[in-house]
C-alpha cells in the first residue's frame, strides 16, 4: 500500500493496482461461473469468458494460466462466497453458530449458514460432475484421498452441538456428524429444490426441523423461513 504524510504521521491508502487486479479477477470468475452454468465446462472457451468479463483473453491466461485453473477458482469461490483464503471453520458464521449457548440455537444458525452455501453451490454441482467425468485432471484438483472436507466441517459442528445442555444425550458426535453430513448434502438439496421445486426457504425449514427432532431435546427448531412446500 502507498503511504501519505499527514499531521498524525504516515497513513496507508489502498493500493490502486492491487484493487484493480482484485476487481479484474472477480469479473473473470463471475463471467466464467455464468458461462459454465449456462453451457457447461467443456464447450466454454476462455475467449468467451474474456469477452463476457470485458478483458483481453491474455489477461485470463495471465491470471489463471489454464481453463482448469479458472474452473477451480470458480468452484472454490462459489463455495466460500468470496476469494478470501479463510477455511469454513474459521469463518464468522460458523464460529458464531458454534458459540450459540444451546444446541437448538446452534442448529438454527448452522442450517442457515449451510443454506447460503448450498444456494450458491447447487447450480454448479452438475457442472462439476460433468467436468470431472470428462477431464481426469479436473477431478485431481480435489483429491479424494483423506477426510472429506465437508464431513470435517460437519463433525466440528457436531462436537460443539452435542456438548450443549439441550442436545439429545443418546446421540454422540459421530452420529450427529453423520446426520448433518447427510441431511445438509448438496445432493439432497438439489433433489428438493431443483427436482421437486421447493423454495430454498422451505428446504431450510425442513432441514432444521428434521435435524432438531434427531439432535435436540426441545424439537422442533423453526427457522421462520417458510413451510415445506414448493415456491
Amino acid at each position: 500500500m502507498d503511504e501519505v504524510k499527514g499531521t498524525g504521521g504516515s497513513v496507508k491508502r489502498p493500493d490502486k493496482r492491487a484493487e484493480r487486479s482484485r476487481r479484474t479477477r472477480e469479473k473473470i470468475v463471475a463471467a466464467a461461473r455464468d458461462l459454465f452454468v449456462a453451457q457447461g465446462y467443456g464447450v466454454t472457451s476462455l475467449q468467451e469468458v474474456a469477452d463476457r468479463a470485458g478483458v483481453a483473453v491474455q489477461t485470463v491466461y495471465f491470471v489463471f494460466r489454464t481453463k482448469r485453473g479458472l474452473f477451480k477458482d470458480v468452484v472454490d469461490t462459489t463455495i466460500a462466497g468470496d476469494a478470501e483464503p479463510v477455511a469454513t471453520m474459521d469463518r464468522a458464521w460458523f464460529r458464531a453458530a458454534c458459540a450459540e449457548p444451546t444446541a437448538a440455537g446452534q442448529l438454527r444458525s448452522h442450517v442457515r449458514g449451510v443454506a447460503d452455501i448450498l444456494g450458491r453451490v447447487a447450480p454448479i454441482m452438475p457442472v462439476i460432475a460433468a467436468a470431472a467425468a470428462t477431464d481426469p485432471e479436473i477431478a485431481a484438483q480435489w483429491p479424494a484421498a483423506g477426510p472429506d472436507p465437508r464431513y470435517t466441517v460437519q463433525h466440528a459442528a457436531a462436537k460443539a452441538l452435542t456438548a450443549k445442555p439441550d442436545a439429545r444425550p443418546d446421540v454422540d458426535a459421530d452420529r450427529a456428524a453423520d446426520l448433518l453430513y447427510g441431511l445438509l448434502s448438496p445432493e439432497l438439496y438439489l433433489i428438493f429444490v431443483r427436482d421437486r421445486g421447493w423454495s430454498p426457504e422451505a428446504w431450510e425449514e425442513w432441514a432444521a426441523t428434521t435435524l432438531a427432532a434427531q439432535l435436540c431435546t426441545d424439537a422442533p427448531v423453526s427457522t421462520g423461513r417458510g413451510q415445506a412446500g414448493v415456491s
